[in-house]
């Protein structure tokens, strides 16, 4: 059973009594406020586990105190009560550092697994661990390696968004570890016993779209013959991680949006909703402002993915991070407990290389050459890399189109890009498309525009 004290913030007394109840059931101490003022009173002098408190208040907004909470309590995670409807404050808390929310009227069930999730959260002091060292040291347990100070950034930055319920958003080139950012930010916080779900919003055909989402029902369409939960009841508890999530059309977009304000979904061919506790963590190699403004991307469902970003930088820039991740890697793919190791011109030779598929290619490149070397030693031969692109110039452009007016010069660069996936993959437009960082449609698009599909057709 619970222990422990919990400040309840609200100027409705019976609010705060039916707050106050649900806590005591749970073996929790509750401590009731009716005012900003009299809540940072009790916040100076008392210590909490949990802090819940209302948006709207007589001496002010609930507002004030998260902010108050994230300065001067870090360690202490706080949950706002909003109005029906009022996303707006929500997504306003989380961005101050909100635990989660909890919309009116309040339901229990809801409240009582915040309040769970919220004690689950590691406390400085704790005996096994601060945030996210456990993750990251526990053997077979994954992790970001490297000592660059983007990657330093982006650890504190996964062990901030451990502490929090927020919706988040990562940004990054196609291979540079978005999936291994989510599961961290899972596996570091309140969710961990419970599912992490990862699913490509592009590998899914539209029309069994909202089937895989929400679920369906036996008879719901041909070929539904028993009852079946989707990925939001799969991760029930857990967290969804979403990738490529620029990839859904538009009828899928305004689902997702309902499901993620609402915490309930409705399995196609039923007449009720369920309700699902589910962590969103969404990623994209897109820009998704970009996609909003060109009406690829509804604003609103954008605004309640991107609480908060998080970018994973490419592995361009952490080339002095390549040595180490070089050696886990071959670590990895040791064969009879022989561990090659790369040669100093080899090392070299990755370091100047222009990864545009990122860590993911890396380790391909090293599975391949482990395969190929007959000694401890990997050569550079033996990595068998692409040339490298032409040496970008100050402005910007590189030598082999300057003088070309910009349209010509970014089709120039933009069909040696392609070319050169198109090579790595031995053809494959899907794996291609994967080193670019963009979707398969996407691609076909531009291997027409270009006149580049004539050559393929051309090839033997």
């Amino acid at each position: 059973m619970a222990t422990g004290q919990v400040l309840v913030v609200d100027d409705e007394a019976d609010i705060r009594e039916l707050l106050g109840m649900t806590l005591i059931r749970m073996g929790l101490e509750p401590q009731c406020a009716g005012s900003v003022s009299e809540a940072l009173s009790l916040l100076g002098h008392t210590t909490f586990e949990l802090c819940l408190t209302d948006m709207r208040l007589v001496d002010g907004d609930g507002l004030s105190i998260v902010e108050y909470i994230t300065r001067n309590h870090p360690s202490l995670p706080v949950a706002v009560i909003t109005a029906h409807g009022s996303a707006e404050n929500a997504v306003a808390a989380l961005k101050a550092g909100a635990f989660d929310y909890l919309g009116k009227p309040v339901s229990l069930d809801q409240l009582r697994a915040l309040v769970r999730a919220a004690l689950k959260l590691p406390r400085p002091g704790d005996e096994h661990r601060e945030a996210g060292e456990e993750a990251h040291s526990a053997p077979g347990a994954p992790h970001l390696i490297g000592d660059s100070p983007l990657m330093a950034q982006a650890r504190q930055m996964i062990d901030k968004l451990a502490r929090s319920q927020a919706p988040v958003q990562i940004r990054g080139e196609s291979g540079c570890g978005k999936e291994l950012a989510a599961r961290l930010i899972h596996l570091n916080g309140a969710r961990r016993d419970s599912p992490f779900l990862a699913v490509n919003c592009g590998a899914i055909p539209e029309n069994l779209m909202e089937s895989e989402f929400f679920g369906h029902k036996k008879g719901a369409f041909t070929g539904a013959l028993a009852d079946h939960d989707g990925f939001f009841q799969a991760a029930d508890g857990g967290t969804l991680f979403l990738d490529e999530v620029g990839d859904l059309p538009l009828s899928m977009q305004v689902k997702l949006l309902r499901a993620i304000q609402e915490k309930r979904v409705r399995k196609v061919g039923s007449t009720s909703e369920e309700p699902v506790d589910v962590r969103i963590i969404s990623a994209t190699h897109r820009h998704l402002a970009d996609e909003v403004k060109s009406g690829a991307f509804r604003q609103d469902l954008y605004y309640r993915l991107n609480v908060i970003e998080l970018r994973m930088p490419s592995l361009r820039e952490l080339r002095d991070d390549i040595p180490r991740l070089a050696a886990a890697i071959l670590m990895r793919h040791a064969v009879d407990g022989r561990v090659p190791r790369l040669s100093a011109p080899a090392e070299a030779a990755l370091k100047d290389y222009h990864f545009p598929g990122n860590v993911r290619e890396l380790e391909n490149i090293l599975e391949r050459a482990v395969a190929l070397t007959s000694g401890d030693e990997i050569a550079v031969d033996d990595l068998q890399l692409s040339d490298a692109p032409a040496a970008e110039q100050a402005d910007g452009t590189t030598a082999d189109v300057d003088g070309l007016p910009l349209p010509e010069r970014l089709e120039m660069i933009e069909r040696k890009a392609i070319l050169e996936a198109l090579e790595r993959a031995r053809y494959n437009q899907t794996a291609a498309a994967k080193l670019l960082g963009i979707s398969f449609r996407a691609l076909r698009y531009r291997i027409q525009r270009l006149g580049i599909k004539q050559e393929l057709d051309a090839k033997p």
